[in-house]
């Protein structure tokens, strides 16, 4: 893991066999896949790593012990003992999981021990653990490495293809520098073995010159140039005057020529080789495999799992209530439940003089008495509203789109009376008008189905300039069924 100037790396360990396995894959020209293994252990998904430029899904392994307790085993990536047990005391303190105590028993293994709160299932807790502590995580992949000096994006599969051809290449010039150096053996031990048995050293024994000396080696050896591999050098020449008198006398002839045999032998399955490089380069990483593959097992689980969903999770994690005089709600307060809810939720309040808010899950909030509509904030959920403003009755479907947090917004103008305030659209709003000198219509029957939805601030459509009496959603008592009750009709503004 590294970073520089507009770029960062961070590149995932791997299972040397696994690594192996793939090269020979790739020598073999066969297709081939390798995923991540940490030594930590654990359990990853894998389904977005897309070959090395992705994201991995990690998850510490949790199992049971016992009826209330849990055991975590492994760890996920990138964190310690010391870490996960400081987020599962966080959680805990903030109530997010059931857990009532931690015990660290990690040694030579990791042990922590969690027992369980009376009650807790052991599902429901691995589930909160995932959820709320560092027991599951993720980490993203961004292979950026130097090539031909220079950065470079790459991907797993494209790196391991690079280290081959490299490998490859590095195996054949290894090769041929044995290869040269047999041939070299080869030809000092055919030189010694001329010099000896052709007993040119007798040709020095009159030279009086150094010159004279190396001309009478080179003129005894010239018969023989077709058994040797290159052609004699001075070198050579030094190496044959170097060779010891004793050494001449007990020279084995037999000895010698065996071990030529060897080095030609030898020298014969070196050029085998060289002619077919991907084979020797095959049974190299087959070697290496054969001898350090058992010290290497897999540690990480390949597996898929879907990522906890925090918010059905805590779906019921708070209780909102009202207190007895209708003045304040939230979690801490004793009086009626309103609803419940997660943490993670928003909550809107409406008011009855056309005023609403969106604010965190409170433990105590002041509302006062005229709170008209407490529940979980849904931006695009279709409403319905009937108010009283200026003498003239509005009635409008919207939905409340983005707000702000703890932020003060109207449905209706400044001053107005909501008389009806709906998260449904209902099917007939019925009226009732206050009696009037001269009025003959008494009563209508509206629908609100028949208004187009539109935003929060819309003012709606004008229903009427009569004072109303009743309005409901259902059909009540004092409704009559005459032919004096016109339909509702609703004015756009």
């Amino acid at each position: 893991e590294g970073i520089a100037t507009g770029m960062a790396t961070r590149i995932m360990p791997h299972n040397f066999g696994e690594l192996i396995e793939a090269m020979i894959a790739i020598l073999r020209k066969k297709p081939f896949e390798v995923l991540p293994d940490f030594p930590n252990g654990g359990m990853m998904d894998v389904t977005r790593y897309d070959d090395g430029v992705g994201k991995i899904s990690m998850r510490a392994r949790i199992g049971p012990r016992d009826d209330n307790k849990l055991v975590i085993t492994e760890l996920a990536h990138g964190t310690t003992t010391e870490s996960l047990t400081a987020s599962i005391e966080d959680a805990i303190k903030k109530k997010k999981i059931p857990v009532r105590s931690i015990s660290d028993f990690t040694a030579e293994k990791v042990e922590i021990e969690l027992t369980l709160t009376p009650g807790a299932t052991a599902t429901k807790a691995i589930q909160a653990l995932y959820a709320f502590t560092t027991c599951e995580g993720s980490i993203t992949s961004n292979i950026v490495v130097i090539r031909d000096k220079r950065p470079v994006e790459m991907r797993v599969s494209e790196i391991l293809e690079h280290n081959t051809a490299r490998l490859l290449d590095v195996l054949k010039r290894e090769l041929e520098l044995k290869e040269r150096n047999l041939e070299e053996g080869i030809h000092s031990r055919t030189l010694v073995q001329i010099f000896v048995e052709e007993r040119i050293y007798k040709r020095i024994e009159e030279c009086k010159t150094y010159e004279a000396v190396k001309q009478a080696i080179y003129d005894g050896l010239e018969p023989f140039t077709k058994k040797l591999y290159r052609p004699v050098s001075d070198k050579d020449v030094e190496m044959l005057l170097s060779v010891r008198i004793r050494r001449i006398s007990l020279f084995d002839i037999s000895k010698n020529r065996k071990e030529i045999e060897a080095l030609m032998a030898e020298l014969a399955t070196v050029r085998k080789y060289l002619a077919q490089p991907v084979r020797y380069a095959v049974r190299y990483l087959k070697g290496l495999l054969k001898t350090y593959g058992d010290l290497y097992p897999r540690r990480t689980e390949v597996t898929t799992f879907s990522s906890v969903e925090v918010r059905k999770l805590t779906a019921s994690e708070l209780s909102i209530k009202k207190d007895a005089d209708g003045e304040y709600i939230g979690s801490a307060i004793a009086g009626d439940a309103l609803l419940e809810c997660s943490s993670l939720d928003k909550l809107l309040l409406v008011w009855d003089d056309g005023r609403y808010k969106v604010v965190p899950p409170p433990e105590k909030l002041f509302v006062d008495k005229n709170l008209l509509y407490c529940a979980i904030f849904d931006r695009d959920k279709v409403m319905t509203a009937v108010y009283q403003h200026d003498h003239l009755v509005y009635m409008k479907r919207f939905t409340f789109g983005g707000t702000i947090m703890n932020r003060d917004y109207r449905i209706a103008p400044d001053p107005s009376q909501v008389l009806l305030f709906s998260d449904r659209t209902p099917a007939d709003v019925y009226v009732k008008y206050k009696p009037a000198k001269g009025q003959r219509i008494h009563q209508q029957l509206f629908h609100p189905g028949d208004i187009p939805v539109k935003g929060a601030k819309a003012r709606g459509n004008q229903m009427t300039a009569k004072r109303i009496s009743r309005l409901v959603t259902e059909r009540p008592r004092w409704w009559k069924d005459d032919g004096d009750t016109p339909k509702g009709v609703l004015f756009q503004k």
